[in-house]
């Protein structure tokens, strides 16, 4: 699989909190815990879902445990930077998560300049989005950050494709940073679905449009046994077949992208079903009638808004054959109830499969969630972005550099002169600047004396270049 393994199996090398609290490291100490608490919200602002929230708590009981003082934050929905709105408050956060947590949970405002916490205690910070400078990594921000906390932890899956203040800034400037166990247990299980997986290996795609995940079914389509389409996507592969789809939803635009895909598992002797039957209505409505249809008899007044019941028994006989499920997105409107049995016989089908299955997306949980199968799914992803953008191919930044971080650990042993090697090779790879942000702040060593002998990156480099001849 080459690439797409690679750049899945170098991040496994990340620091762990777990560790740091087993050893004691923990006790005492400043931990800021960068957390994913961006839940989905009604009108009145009441929480629809809690699923980020429930998966945050571990992390935080554990710093607690290790007796640390504890700060959490998250963003929540899309704030403007410097103008705080009610809207925009983690007042809901506070309040469940308090409730999960069993103790109160204070909510601080306008903490980047210092913060009051207790070992034994958890705050939890306003929305981090809200900070001046936090979306484009400012300096600054990063630098006042750091300065919060002894230990920072990421334990943000669902952020961690950005390079933002709150998830990989303070992590340069912070005296100590690593990945918290739902971050770790994330990298893990993308590990072993991706890098590692169980033949036959069946990666689910759905969403409205190609053009959002074109690039992800580019990269499945060389790996996968089977790659299932679903919605809008599915309705774009079966135009590009032939078949006509009414007035569904599609994107005739990107057929010849579809067919390449279709041409590519062909190639390598796997597939992409196309639905032989489908759900259609005359319109998109919660009351909307639904009819059973071959897909070869679609009208052209026609919405398909699932696939059919032939469709999905053959689907569910491969999820249960699979030796690894990729699950992003329902295959249908399910949350209309008479059009979502194609979403539910998939999810029942991963359920019942003796495969490791990986699901994410917020669709994808709110479906697990409907079906109540969180206990049959082998691991559930709460990362969105991040989730699919692993599934590209990516290496997310803060994975990324997790994974160099703990490379120049093990290069140096602590020595000046293993310290100036270790420089030059930063100074390579990120430039001038990062070289003491970096080395200075990650590698445990007399920082005075490195600091005294080599004040210039010319120093340096003389300095590692004389070691090696």
């Amino acid at each position: 699989m080459g690439d797409f393994v690679q750049s899945r199996t170098t991040t496994m090398n990340v620091i762990r909190f777990s560790d740091l609290c087993a050893s004691g490291k923990a006790r005492n100490q400043r931990v800021f815990i960068r957390a994913d608490l961006n839940v989905p919200q009604d009108a009145t602002g009441a929480i629809t879902e809690d699923t980020r929230i429930r998966a945050s708590v571990p992390c935080i009981q554990m710093a607690l445990e290790a007796g640390a003082a504890v700060m959490v934050t998250s963003h929540l929905g899309r704030p403007t930077e410097g103008a705080f709105k009610p809207e925009d408050s983690l007042a809901p956060v506070a309040k469940r998560l308090g409730e999960l947590l069993g103790r109160d949970v204070p909510l601080l405002a306008d903490w980047v300049d210092g913060v009051t916490v207790a070992p034994g205690q958890v705050v939890l910070l306003e929305n981090c989005r809200v900070n001046v400078g936090e979306k484009k990594n400012a300096e600054p921000l990063a630098r006042k950050l750091a300065a919060l906390c002894d230990i920072f932890v990421n334990d943000a899956f669902g952020t961690a494709h950005r390079a933002e203040g709150t998830t990989y800034g303070i992590a340069q400037y912070a005296p100590i940073a690593c990945a918290g166990p739902l971050l770790a247990a994330e990298i893990d299980a993308i590990t072993k679905a991706l890098a590692q997986p169980q033949r036959p290996l069946v990666a689910i795609v759905a969403g409205s449009k190609v053009s959002t995940k074109l690039t992800i079914l580019q990269s499945l389509a060389k790996n996968v046994d089977q790659l299932i389409v679903g919605g809008g996507i599915a309705n774009t592969f079966m135009l590009a077949a032939g078949l006509n789809i009414g007035k569904s939803l599609a994107e005739p635009a990107l057929l010849d992208d579809a067919r390449a895909v279709i041409d590519a598992m062909k190639a390598r002797g796997a597939e992409v079903p196309i639905p032989t039957d489908v759900v259609t209505a005359k319109t998109f409505a919660a009351d909307a009638v639904a009819t059973m249809k071959k897909a070869t008899e679609v009208a052209d007044d026609d919405l398909i808004l699932d696939i059919g019941p032939e469709t999905a028994a053959k689907l569910a006989a491969q999820l249960k054959a699979a030796g690894t499920i990729v699950w992003n997105g329902p295959v249908g409107v399910f949350e209309f109830d008479q059009f979502a049995g194609g979403t539910q016989a998939i999810a029942q089908a991963i359920a019942e499969s003796k495969a490791f299955s990986i699901a994410g997306g917020g669709d994808t949980l709110a479906a697990i969630a409907k079906y109540g199968i969180e206990d049959k799914v082998g691991y559930i992803s709460t990362g969105g972005g991040a989730f699919l953008e692993v599934l590209e191919g990516k290496t997310l930044p803060r994975l990324k550099f997790c994974r160099n971080v703990l490379q120049a650990n093990n290069r140096l042993a602590y020595t000046p002169q293993k310290a100036a090697c270790t420089a030059a090779f930063f100074w390579k790879k990120f430039g001038y600047t990062e070289i003491f942000r970096i080395v200075m702040s990650k590698l445990h060593f007399d920082r005075k004396f490195f600091r005294k002998k080599f004040s210039s990156l010319r120093n340096i480099l003389r300095f590692a270049n004389r070691k090696k001849s």
